[in-house]
């Protein structure tokens, strides 16, 4: 960010995928105020959610998503689901996947059902600490594309 609060960076397409509405709209409102280049999309089941990340159907002319913020728990193809099929494809596993996490000892339970993601974040139980959510997701989605990955 700039210090007169302009934006700064490429613009990033995030795709939120979060089955409860509340949250939607935080996550929503939260990411208009940032100052953070993005292009924020929303989907709130699993099936949707690979739809649009495949480019299919009413997805096909959506842009791929450069960051994927996941909640675990979807109605339809759970997140397991979704994190395992872009794990599966090349072109997909690039992305990062950021895993929601309800509790503090959710990203334990979680990976213990093999659940791999490249990031845990908390989400904010208080609407009013969404603003500090988004900065946690700018200062990753910098870390990420600055350092670059490597392989085990």
């Amino acid at each position: 960010m700039t210090p007169d609060g302009e934006e700064v960076g490429d613009q990033i397409t995030i795709l939120l995928i979060e089955p409860n509405p509340g949250d939607t709209r935080l996550f929503t409102e939260s990411f208009k105020d940032a100052k953070l280049k993005n292009k924020l999309y929303t989907i709130s089941d699993g099936d949707a959610a690979l739809d649009f990340i495949n480019q299919r159907g009413e997805y096909a002319a959506e842009p791929r998503p450069d960051l994927i913020l996941l909640e675990p728990k979807l109605p339809g193809k759970s997140g397991m689901d979704v994190l395992s099929e872009l794990n599966n494809e090349p072109a997909l596993r690039e992305i990062p996947v950021v895993a929601l996490m309800s509790s503090e000892i959710g990203e334990d339970i979680i990976k213990s059902h093999g659940f791999d993601a490249d990031q845990y974040v908390q989400k904010p139980v208080e609407a009013e600490d969404f603003v500090n959510f988004v900065q946690e997701i700018e200062d990753l989605w910098f870390a990420i594309v600055q350092e670059p990955s490597t392989e085990e």
